[in-house]
């Protein structure tokens, strides 16, 4: 690993766990920021192709659902299918004629960048905050941490396992391949990825006293990991298309935005209804 993309990583890393720990507007804005130059390489990805989707719209309305969903999630919910129709009103009374990829990938854009990265704050930032206070965080209380932080923390901690564990273990035994989507993914890679999301997930099942701890955090990991891999491969087919490497430039070493969260894309939905509905039922 050469130092720049090491010094990127480690900054990467005490930023994202200080949005965490702090949580409130700090997770927030921090959310904001990243889901707007995420949602920027995505349709430079889109543009590569010669399609034109709306832009700047759906960059607008991205921010409203990260905010919604940190002032009253359940808004998001109306938000989303107002602000499909707003668009596709949008496009009709565009002085260009209209494509069906331009629509498509319109509210693509808003569900991908927009719609589904929301959850991660509906699952952090809980109770829900409000405008009036000016509070934008603090540092938790170690002695007793909320289920908002360790919930959170614990999803991460699995993305982070079940991403090592493909990387070190494909990059070393990896022999047979996953997918032509992705040529350097292996089977070997994918399977240590998942296993290192199991652990991580029993073990924190274990330690947080989860109901029937060995079975929820059994399901937990297998979640991670397979909406990790998921939302890597479709990255992978977006860049694949478009005829590039990386979606981008902006971390030293690392890529893009997009090259760095794909993992977390499709995980944040399946983690927030875990808590909301699975977990429940198996108490």
């Amino acid at each position: 690993m050469s130092i720049t993309r090491l010094i990127s990583a480690i900054v990467a890393i005490v930023v994202a766990l200080g949005m965490l720990f702090l949580g409130s507007w700090y997770f927030t804005l921090g959310l904001c920021v990243a889901v707007f130059f995420g949602q920027q390489e995505y349709f430079q990805l889109v543009q590569a192709k010669g399609i034109q989707p709306t832009v700047k719209f759906t960059l607008f309305v991205s921010q409203i659902f990260l905010i919604g969903a940190a002032i009253a999630p359940q808004l998001v919910e109306a938000i989303f299918p107002l602000a499909g129709i707003a668009i596709c009103c949008y496009l009709l009374f565009s002085p260009k004629i209209v494509s069906i990829a331009d629509l498509s990938t319109s509210i693509f854009g808003l569900f991908y960048g927009g719609y589904l990265p929301s959850y991660w704050i509906r699952l952090r930032v809980d109770p829900p905050v409000w405008v009036g206070n000016l509070q934008l965080g603090s540092w938790p209380d170690w002695q007793q941490l909320s289920p908002a932080l360790t919930h959170t923390l614990l999803a991460f901690m699995c993305i982070w396992a079940a991403d090592i564990g493909a990387y070190l273990f494909g990059k070393n035994i990896g022999k047979t391949k996953l997918s032509v989507i992705s040529p350097k993914k292996t089977v070997e890679g994918a399977v240590c990825g998942f296993l290192g999301s199991i652990v991580v997930g029993m073990v924190g099942a274990y330690y947080l006293q989860w109901s029937q701890w060995l079975i929820s955090g059994l399901l937990f990991g297998l979640i991670i990991g397979g909406a990790s891999l998921a939302g890597d491969l479709t990255e992978s087919i977006m860049k694949r298309d478009a005829g590039v490497k990386d979606s981008g430039d902006l971390i030293p070493g690392h890529g893009g935005i997009l090259d760095r969260s794909d993992s977390y894309i499709f995980t944040g939905p399946l983690v927030y209804y875990f808590f909301k509905l699975l977990l429940p039922l198996l108490a």
